[in-house]
């Protein structure tokens, strides 16, 4: 029997978002996050903008409430069928229901989790459901989701019909001067109903009540949101050890990418090397030991075939300088990584803009890869994109290296077609980096790549 409520999108095992959960440390949901309905490090709002702040975090708390009323009353369904479906088993008809009845409170858990990832660090799904009731039953985490419907049926029911009639009421107080002339008497009265109004002082009355009503809102939401979320950040995270072992995964993964980024790297330098300078080099012998041989009988053909090994040498002094930089700039390691993209933006036939913030140096390989990520996709630009202008922006910011490439082009960029997008991911991600493409139909292109730099 199948299950009425619709599989959310969490997949089991998923890797958190590492925009919103990774700490400058690499570790996810570590101490340096905050959840949304909080202002500062330590829960404070911070310069003048403070009360606009608080604001805006009342109402994502507001937000957060009622997404949390949504599943709770799908807890409240599953918990009713959990429970029905138990008390079935009693004369032996629930336990072919049970089944159903856990893939249900499965469903329900995967959209809570889902929603609180957007809401904070990514909670980590559960392996699939085993097969079989036994070993479902056996299952920790499907026994934590069963102890979470019941948690959080009735107690997040409850704060998200708060949260959302609380607006509504002080938006009824507040504005009760302008309409309560037009009531009955009978229904002229505030939100809560603790008396009837029949003169203006009773109505101004009214809307201070809204006042105060907004003020609960401002201070309360917040605190209303983290106590709706707790149940789910209980129960619902990961075992202890699957961080630990997703991280071992993840870590297996870069450290593939890495020796896969090497050896992609070994084989550019070799082919321009072989195809290039090599090339030139034997051209350059052909020519000397052409010019010896003619040099007894014809001097002035042996000087033409002498500027030619020489315009042949150069050639390949250049190429060679050409394969230098492409595996590590010297203006990168000599003077500094704004430096390098200032003189790589130089060079690019569309006109590009560097804005770059990076107070300290970052490791070697860190602006290394900076520098091959803005190469390539200036690279991009000037080949694929039409654009007009580009601009490249660097800041460093919590020990994190921020390169955002975007340029005003028809947009379509897609990590296929040899676009060099793929060598660009392997690389970031060998550093334990992310790489984000947001490349619409007629553009704009906007390509952000985001390091650890360790400072």
């Amino acid at each position: 029997m199948g299950s009425p409520f619709r599989e959310s999108t969490v997949r089991p095992y998923a890797r958190p978002s590492p925009a919103t959960t990774r700490s400058p440390g690499g570790r996810t949901g570590g101490p340096a996050y905050h959840p949304p309905w909080r202002g500062g490090a330590d829960g404070g709002d911070r310069g003048p903008s403070g009360g606009r702040a608080r604001a805006r975090t009342a109402l994502d708390a507001l937000e957060h409430l009622v997404g949390g009323l949504g599943t709770a009353l799908l807890a409240l369904l599953a918990a009713l069928w959990l429970a029905l479906t138990t008390a079935a088993c009693l004369v032996g008809a629930g336990l072919w229901l049970l089944p159903s009845a856990l893939h249900a409170v499965r469903a329900v858990a995967d959209r809570e989790r889902g929603r609180l990832s957007r809401w904070g660090p990514g909670i980590v799904g559960p392996a699939p459901l085993p097969d079989g009731l036994r070993a479902m039953l056996a299952d920790r985490a499907v026994r934590r989701e069963a102890r979470w419907v019941v948690t959080h049926a009735l107690p997040g029911l409850f704060l998200g019909l708060v949260g959302a009639t609380l607006p509504l009421s002080a938006a009824h107080d507040l504005t009760f001067p302008l309409y309560w002339t037009a009531l009955p008497e009978s229904e002229a009265a505030s939100a809560v109903g603790w008396w009837t109004v029949r003169d203006w002082p009773g109505a101004l009355a009214v809307a201070a009540t809204g006042v105060a009503l907004a003020g609960v809102i401002l201070v309360g939401a917040p605190v209303l949101a983290r106590l709706q979320a707790w149940p789910g950040r209980r129960l619902l995270g990961p075992d202890p050890g699957t961080d630990l072992a997703l991280r071992v995964a993840e870590l297996t993964a870069t450290r593939a990418a890495a020796l896969d980024a090497h050896v992609a790297e070994l084989r550019r330098v070799e082919r321009a090397l072989h195809d290039g300078t090599q090339n030139r080099i034997v051209a350059v012998t052909v020519l000397l030991g052409a010019a010896r041989r003619a040099l007894a009988r014809d001097p002035e053909e042996a000087a033409a075939v002498l500027d030619r090994a020489q315009d042949a040498a150069e050639q390949a002094l250049t190429e060679l300088r050409a394969v230098v930089r492409g595996i590590l700039p010297p203006v990168l390691a000599d003077r500094s990584l704004p430096d390098a993209l200032t003189a790589l933006a130089a060079g690019c036939p569309v006109p590009c803009r560097v804005d770059a913030g990076v107070p300290a140096r970052c490791p070697a390989s860190i602006e290394a890869t900076a520098y091959f990520a803005v190469a390539e996709a200036l690279t991009n630009i000037a080949r694929h994109s039409g654009a007009g202008a580009a601009r490249v922006t660097v800041r460093t910011d919590g020990g994190q290296l921020h390169v955002e490439v975007r340029d005003d082009g028809h947009g379509g960029a897609g990590e296929h077609g040899g676009t060099g997008l793929t060598g660009i991911r392997r690389r970031v991600e060998a550093h334990d980096g992310t790489l984000e493409l947001a490349s619409p139909p007629g553009g704009p292109t906007t390509l952000k790549v985001t390091l650890p730099c360790g400072s």
